[in-house]
């Protein structure tokens, strides 16, 4: 017997009858329903909407969903993790000492108590870990230490999509690591990143581990398991040479600064009807060519006025400049400045700052180009818009951009020479064929789904929340902390997502809601019979059985019904019992078999032992 069984055979598995399982299967995708995960979870009555981002879990689905949840308290366990449980209700205070109170703006849910006292539903529990840490423990003894919780997490998320993927209520395994030393950090956040590994490969989920952003978040390093899909939110890079990172993490490699010498002075020219950065690349060859080769969409500088909204509420504007053959990447962008909300800015937005042409935007009118002499940037009497400059715009380049003036622009504007900025940012779309930054070949863009996130906290929360313990020389030291978070709902739909057919779902068997799919055929009652005698012996052997025993149901409604819900091995009892036969086939992948009566139990669990692995 397997392992996988062993444990279940123990205590006999519940035997799931359709005839009395809270579950009805649809015939039409939900309405509001994109991806296939989201359709099918639906279809299959694993889920059901119960508002936008928010859904009820119905037997077959919380089945699904506590086999990834023990896989992952397993592996958290035997890398030396902890179990606790916090509320999801959580006073102020805490998120107030931290500054996330503000900083999450409108992404968390904020109520009042009858006593008007301030509370969220909490999106992840850095604070709680570290306030419930520095309750108990006092010594650099009690470290390092590791704990960890799964636990239903809340936020408000502008665009719920996708089911599962992108929800506003979702469950979530959060670990941190608490250690005395950098290096205990370091050996902490590897521990984890390995469990991470045994998860992933445990659930036979393709994964590909990205460098990424700390964002809000902070830390040292940061690292996303993302599943491949095209449906996938987020996108990746990677090289031949084996460099990966999420796209707001790459780090556009600066050219080197480039002799201006033999550039002509910057000169203003009359460019009517140049609307795009194609029709002004047109017209600068035509009126005013370069005398050693053409001007191409690269040799424009494009000024993109971008508006921030910070937590505070205010609102700044924001000019970024790059090559006039990129677009800008919100989704880099917003990784630059967050926790500040990033949007294009609108026409209330110029017309508060009249020095910003639209588009004919130059340097002059921003950063240190338009900034008061001796003022610094950020400092009183300082009315000049932040500027900022893509790292390929170094000393020496040289430009066509606006002239601040309808119709206008400056030619051979050379950075450094005729204008600077604020400091650089990685705004700019990232493209296939990019150098790596470490060197490794050109980048190939993917797309993936976020499973996991690990980071490097180091000191942040500990500091602000005031956890030390004394060191070995009793003295107070602050605790260096690590982050470790897995999505189990959003795993749960990237399971779907990537096993499943055009006619249903098909789970992987240490996943799925049962082993085995029985179904019964007919009227005849010794098929009946027969079929309560093959789950009765399956079950003693430890197999999760799904009994389809509905007496009414044709053989046509009860295949269909099987192929939706996944289960990954299909047993019928049907006409054939009369030749004494009984047809096993896997739900996907294979032929059906006739098996004789009598071997039918041996021949399933041998099945079941070898899909269990």
């Amino acid at each position: 017997m397997s392992s996988a069984r062993l444990s279940a055979a123990s205590r006999l598995p519940t035997l799931l009858r359709m005839s009395t399982l809270f579950v009805r299967t649809l015939r039409e995708d939900p309405a509001e329903a994109e991806v296939a995960s989201h359709k099918l979870l639906v279809r299959a009555g694993y889920i059901r909407r119960a508002a936008p981002g928010i859904y009820t879990w119905l037997p077959l689905g919380l089945r699904v969903l506590a086999k990834v949840e023990a896989v992952v308290r397993e592996e958290m366990a035997a890398a030396g993790g902890q179990e606790v449980h916090f509320p999801a209700l959580l006073p102020r205070e805490p998120y107030e000492a931290t500054g996330r109170w503000t900083e999450y703006g409108p992404n968390i849910f904020r109520l009042k108590d009858r006593k008007d006292g301030d509370y969220l539903l909490a999106p992840t529990h850095e604070e709680m870990f570290t306030l419930l840490v520095k309750d108990l423990y006092s010594s650099y003894k009690d470290l390092p230490l590791t704990l960890f919780q799964i636990q239903t997490k809340y936020r408000d998320e502008a665009r719920p999509r996708a089911g599962l993927i992108r929800g506003r209520e979702f469950v979530m395994k959060d670990a941190y690591s608490f250690d005395v030393t950098d290096e205990g950090l370091a050996r902490s956040y590897e521990n984890q990143r390995a469990a991470y590994q045994r998860i992933f490969d445990r659930l036979g989920l393709e994964y590909v581990i990205v460098a990424a952003t700390s964002g809000a978040m902070g830390g040292s390093r940061s690292e996303e398991f993302l599943t491949p899909t095209a449906i996938g939110e987020d996108t990746f890079v990677r090289s031949a040479g084996g460099y990966t990172a999420n796209v707001e993490a790459v780090v556009t490699p600066a050219p080197d600064p480039v002799a201006y010498d033999d550039v002509p002075a910057a000169h203003v020219e009359d460019t009517p009807d140049t609307p795009t950065i194609a029709t002004l690349v047109d017209a600068a060859n035509a009126a005013h060519p370069r005398t050693d080769r053409a001007w191409t969409a690269s040799d424009t500088l494009k000024n993109v006025v971008l508006a921030l909204t910070h937590p505070t509420g205010e609102r700044e504007i924001v000019v970024v400049g790059l090559p006039g053959d990129r677009e800008v990447d919100l989704k880099r962008v917003a990784a630059a400045f967050e926790p500040a909300a990033v949007e294009a800015a609108n026409e209330a937005d110029l017309k508060s700052r009249p020095e910003l042409v639209k588009g004919y935007i130059g340097p002059g009118a921003l950063g240190p180009n338009a900034r008061p002499e001796g003022v610094a940037a950020g400092k009183e009497g300082d009315t000049a818009v932040r500027y900022l400059l893509d790292p390929r715009v170094v000393t020496g380049t040289r430009w066509i951009t606006g002239a601040d003036a309808h119709g206008k622009h400056v030619f051979d504007l050379v950075a450094g020479r005729d204008f600077t900025a604020d400091g650089t940012i990685e705004a700019a779309e990232v493209r296939a064929g990019d150098p790596a930054p470490d060197g490794s070949g050109p980048l190939e863009l993917a797309r993936g789904i976020e499973i996991g996130h690990i980071f490097a906290l180091g000191r942040k929360y500990a500091q602000a929340l005031d956890l030390t313990v004394l060191d070995e020389n009793g003295k107070k030291a602050v605790v260096t902390m690590g982050s470790y978070g897995i999505g189990v709902t959003r795993v749960m739909a990237a399971l779907a997502e990537a096993n499943h057919d055009e006619v249903g779902l098909a789970w992987p068997a240490h996943v799925a809601p049962a082993h085995v799919h029985l179904i019964a055929t007919g009227k005849d009652s010794a098929v009946f019979d027969e079929a309560e005698r093959i789950a009765q012996a399956l079950r003693e052997q430890g197999v999760e059985v799904l009994y389809d025993d509905r007496p009414k149901v044709s053989p046509g409604v009860k295949f269909k019904d099987a192929e939706m819900l996944g289960v990954p091995l299909v047993v019928v009892v049907g006409r054939g019992l009369a030749d004494g036969l009984v047809e096993v086939r896997p739900r996907v992948g294979g032929a059906a078999d006739q098996v004789a009566v009598e071997d039918v139990v041996g021949d399933v669990v041998s099945r079941v032992d070898a899909l269990l692995g």
